[in-house]
């Protein structure tokens, strides 16, 4: 049997800031959180989500944001992380930068910070899919399977067709919760929008034929 890996969301790919204020001469000082005007929208296509968090900083801190996610994508993980703690001291209503924050921390197996930062996330926005899925995965890795579980139905009670999270819950009920009924229920209805993830077919085919506990 293949390793079950969490479906990682990548909120590098998925998030896009807003730089709404217009180029200043001047850098402006970074505005407190309850000034920022953060708007989030979650939209789904046949490929999957695109979640845009839309938030009004200066073009200089949407810059770094951009700087420290193209340094993820090369794999200059320590690096990315040291550009996006900077852009968290300056703009710190962000709440994508806490969860790329929370990823690339959780790459390097910083498993503390990595929760640290998408409580975090979350403390900004309680609402917000991606950063209950994340912190589910960390949870999970740590072995809090209870809270990985409670955080993955979050993100679904809040957004129900988000098939990582999806994912992420079938994987934890089938290997580490041992409940069928919930691992049936999430892998079936994952496959229903991503039904070319062969992984999973097989998953739910040996789950299916699995003797009941």
């Amino acid at each position: 049997m293949r390793l079950r890996t969490d479906a990682l969301f990548l909120a590098v790919v998925a998030f896009a800031l807003a730089a709404c204020s217009s180029a200043p001469t001047k850098p402006k000082p970074a505005r407190a959180p309850e000034k920022q005007a953060a708007r989030i929208q979650i939209q789904q296509d046949p490929g999957g989500f695109s979640i845009i968090e839309e938030v009004n900083v200066d073009p200089s801190i949407r810059a770094e944001y951009d700087s420290a996610i193209r340094m993820l994508q090369q794999q200059q993980v320590e690096q990315g992380i040291a550009a996006l703690v900077k852009v968290t001291q300056a703009a710190p209503g962000v709440t994508a930068t806490y969860i790329d924050l929370g990823i690339a921390y959780s790459r390097t197996g910083d498993l503390e910070r990595a929760e640290a930062s998408l409580v975090q996330a979350l403390t900004i926005n309680p609402k917000h899919p991606i950063a209950h899925n994340e912190l589910g995965m960390v949870k999970r890795r740590k072995g809090d399977f209870a809270g990985a579980r409670a955080n993955y139905e979050q993100a679904l009670a809040l957004h129900p067709t988000f098939h990582f999270a999806q994912r992420n819950l079938a994987i934890l009920c089938d290997l580490y919760l041992g409940d069928r009924a919930c691992a049936l229920a999430n892998y079936e209805a994952y496959l229903v929008s991503a039904p070319d993830d062969q992984d999973v077919v097989k998953w739910l085919a040996d789950l299916r034929n699995r003797p009941a506990r």
